[in-house]
């Protein structure tokens, strides 16, 4: 086990320097013991760059196949350890704007309920590699099409609401889906056709669109809309709070688009303690807003 661990160390950093740094180990105990695996499984894992080693193609898919399965076993331990105890960590991915404004305002009564339970936050966009990284459960929005080796559980509908600036309009105007149209569309870049969507609901043509800046992060989008440079779609549960202080105003009532808030996490982590506590409080606080 310990040649496969100082291996994982070292193709994961690309660096015997940096793996023993992690292992408490020499690096000389770190080549060794790559070494002695290399010579069990008859391939060269790494090949060396002047001073830096780098993967060799049979190594990195050997690092993917290795990787996935310490993740189990990790996943393994971590169960039986916590089982005891009902406690454990919980390493969690999120949107980062929902992860602020609605996961951590929230995550006071989880741990309420389940002290023993530890959820370390991740910031994530896109897709998440659960075999790459140590993430076990993430909170992500999607249509429900995920692979077959990810179990999801549905949180609730994503509900848009178009939002502008106060100072974007004058005492004569009045903020309307026709007033929309005309303005600057601000998009975040995970969910592009959603001005789309709106147009389609509120039965106006799509020629008008003028879609303007893209965002990676909602947070920036609201940020741009607060500062006057256009009119923004974002999640009505992201922006309670600006439109009840007045910093920003809705053009029209929320509607449904296409997406929902899911709970997803592989298989393999179904019965991982912290996640079975997270995964309850979760789908009963969400049932109880719905």
């Amino acid at each position: 086990m310990s040649v496969l661990l100082a291996f994982e160390a070292a193709a994961r950093h690309e660096s015997y320097t940096r793996a023993a740094d992690e292992l408490s180990l020499s690096q000389s105990a770190i080549s060794r013991q790559v070494q002695t695996l290399e010579e069990q499984l008859g391939v060269r894992l790494f090949r060396r760059e002047g001073r830096a080693v780098k993967l060799t193609e049979i190594g990195r898919r050997y690092y993917v196949e290795l990787g996935a399965a310490l993740g189990r076993i990790r996943n393994a331990t971590l169960q039986a350890m916590s089982h005891q105890s009902g406690g454990g960590a919980l390493h969690l991915a999120t949107l980062p704007t929902f992860g602020s404004k609605w996961l951590l305002p929230h995550l006071h009564t989880f741990y309420g309920a389940h002290p023993g339970v530890t959820v370390h936050v991740h910031s994530r966009i896109g897709h998440i590699d659960f075999h790459a990284e140590e993430i076990d459960a993430a909170i992500t929005v999607g249509t429900g099409d995920w692979p077959n080796a990810l179990v999801g559980h549905r949180l609730f509908n994503e509900f848009l609401i178009a939002v502008a600036s106060p100072k974007a309009f004058t005492e004569l105007q009045k903020p309307s889906p026709d007033w929309a149209s005309q303005q600057l569309l601000l998009t975040v870049a995970t969910n592009q056709q959603a001005w789309a969507e709106w147009f389609s609901h509120h039965k106006l043509d799509h020629r008008l669109m003028r879609i303007g800046p893209s965002f990676e992060l909602t947070a920036h989008l609201i940020q741009a809309v607060r500062a006057g440079i256009g009119i923004g779609l974002v999640p009505q549960v992201l922006i309670q709070e600006e439109l009840e202080r007045g910093e920003l105003v809705s053009v029209d009532g929320a509607f449904t688009s296409q997406r929902s808030y899911y709970l997803i996490y592989p298989a393999g982590n179904e019965d991982l303690p912290s996640l079975s506590a997270f995964r309850a409080w979760m789908l009963q606080i969400c049932n109880a807003k719905i």
